[in-house]
Order: structure tokens, then C-alpha cells, then sequence
């Protein structure tokens, strides 16, 4: 079965002409030419199916043959905020995971603790231009700068907000101990998870979170990685609320 392959082309349905990156490897990987159809995806809700009508070493043209709007696959908006690992490639593996498991947005955080405070956002995000099409996903992650905490969790954000940490509930306020993710998420909510550094976040950090209306939560009895903390936290907003 010949594999489908996708061209990302944002507003595609408002051009006529792939972006540079994209023509080449239609025209010189593909050897894709004049006649041939293509599959476009604007990252916005849409996939179009399109003629090539001019194809050389330099530019590919298009004509948009028919418009297919997609449904989305889950309910609620999925918003995953992480500080950024130490090594770059985690960071990478990490955005492209998610986005093919499904994510709505995706920040990064400037932590206390945090072992990296510049982020190349243009390489993260072609990273995810990468996974949606290669995941055949209708919509694009919205990717963020690099945020201070302190910014981040005062900002106001509509939904529910939630902070994964690995301290015991007794050492950042009384009350009860903290509640499984899986076990408070609202089928259907914008939902805000917040992953730390690989030294976690600070206790003030925590505390502050409380204050601007985050809810501590636990992901499990394991130590995590902070990459494999985030996908799983991903892993579970899609799973509460993928459509059936």
C-alpha cells in the first residue's frame, strides 16, 4: 500500500504555492511533477487535496482540487508546560511524541532549578511540523517561548491547572496526599500540566502555583524522567478525553 505523505502549508487554502522547504522535497525527493496530486495539511483544522500545475528546481505550485475538514479526535484542550531538559535531543523526542499522541500546546518553563534556560523554539518546532504530518494530525501543537515560572502561573488561563512534583503533600501545606492525574481531570476541560526540571521544582515554586490556583497531582509511584513525565502526563489528558 503506497504510503500517504502530507506537505504542511499554513493557509494552504489561501496559497497557491508550497513553502520553500516543502517544494523541494516534492520536486527533488519525490520527483513530483506537474499533474501529480498532493495532500496539503494547514495545521489549523483542514486537509486539502491539491494538483501540482508548475514544478521545477525552485518553487512547486498548487490548485486546491477539494477542501476536507477534519473533526478533531478529543474533547478539551490538552496544554502541556515543561522545563526543558539538560540535553536538547530529550526535549526533541519528547515534542515529537506528544504531538503524536496529541497535544494542543506546548511551553516551557524557566524553573528555579531548571538546567537549561534557552530553548531554539525553531528546531523544536519543526520537530513538530514533522510528527503531525507524519501522524497524519489535522491541527498543529501551538509552541511557546521560553516563559519565567513566576510569569507562567500568574497568567490568567481558563480550565482546570495542575503541577506535578515529587514532594509529599505534608511538605508543602497540610492536607491530604496529592490525587492521581488520571483521577481529576474533567473529560472535556482545558486542562494545564505542569512538569519540573530534572530537580524538580522548588518548594516555593509549588506553593506559588497554589496561590494562582494550580492542584498538586502525582503520576505514579515511579521517578520519572522529566521528558517521560511530561508524555505521560500527555498520554493521560488524551486518554480522558479522546472521543469514542
Amino acid at each position: 500500500m503506497k504510503e500517504t505523505r502530507f506537505f504542511y502549508v499554513p493557509e494552504a487554502g489561501k496559497l497557491s504555492e508550497l513553502p520553500a522547504d516543502e517544494a523541494k522535497h516534492a520536486t527533488r525527493v519525490l520527483r513530483l511533477t506537474q499533474g501529480d496530486e498532493l495532500l496539503l495539511m494547514d495545521g489549523d483544522g483542514s486537509f486539502f487535496r491539491a494538483e501540482i500545475t508548475v514544478a521545477d528546481n525552485h518553487r512547486c505550485l498548487y490548485q486546491i482540487l477539494e477542501v476536507m475538514p477534519q473533526e478533531r479526535a478529543w474533547e478539551g484542550r490538552i496544554h502541556l508546560a515543561m522545563a526543558p531538559t539538560k540535553l536538547n535531543d530529550r526535549v526533541e523526542w519528547f515534542a515529537e511524541k506528544a504531538t503524536e499522541i496529541g497535544m494542543d500546546e506546548l511551553s516551557f518553563l524557566d524553573c528555579r532549578f531548571s538546567e537549561r534556560h534557552v530553548i531554539k523554539c525553531e528546531r523544536v518546532d519543526k520537530i513538530l511540523i514533522s510528527a503531525v504530518k507524519q501522524s497524519h494530525k489535522a491541527w498543529k501543537p501551538v509552541l511557546n517561548e521560553m516563559t519565567p515560572f513566576e510569569r507562567f502561573v500568574k497568567q490568567e488561563r481558563q480550565g482546570d491547572k495542575f503541577i506535578c512534583h515529587c514532594y509529599d503533600q505534608k511538605d508543602i501545606e497540610e492536607g491530604t496526599e496529592k490525587p492521581f492525574l488520571m483521577d481529576v481531570l474533567q473529560r472535556g476541560v482545558e486542562s494545564t500540566v505542569l512538569i519540573g526540571p530534572e530537580g524538580d521544582f522548588s518548594v516555593d515554586e509549588v506553593k506559588l502555583a497554589h496561590q494562582h490556583g494550580y492542584q498538586s497531582v502525582s503520576l505514579g509511584t515511579s521517578r520519572l524522567r522529566t521528558e517521560t513525565a511530561a508524555l505521560v502526563a500527555v498520554h493521560i489528558m488524551q486518554l480522558i478525553n479522546q472521543k469514542h
